[in-house]
């Protein structure tokens, strides 16, 4: 059996959870005392952002790619 191949490389997610990070203003608490020593609250709130916009962006691009992909209908 095969594993599932992730939709973003490892390179991409970090970025966009530095991003998401950032725009919650938790950059500065980060960079101070890293990923691990951040309170779960803090942490769900860059998850719940992450996890909601990512499925609205796949979402999107399913959407044009099947508008792309249909001969006239």
């Amino acid at each position: 059996m095969s594993k599932r191949q992730p939709l973003l490389r490892s390179s991409l997610r970090d970025q966009f959870k530095y991003e998401v990070a950032e725009h919650l203003g938790l950059s500065d608490e980060i960079k101070a005392q890293g990923w691990a020593d951040l309170p779960s609250r803090q942490l769900g709130r860059i998850g719940g952002t992450i996890g909601g916009n990512m499925v609205k962006v796949m979402i999107r691009q399913a959407k044009a790619n099947l508008e792309n992909s249909e001969p006239g209908v």
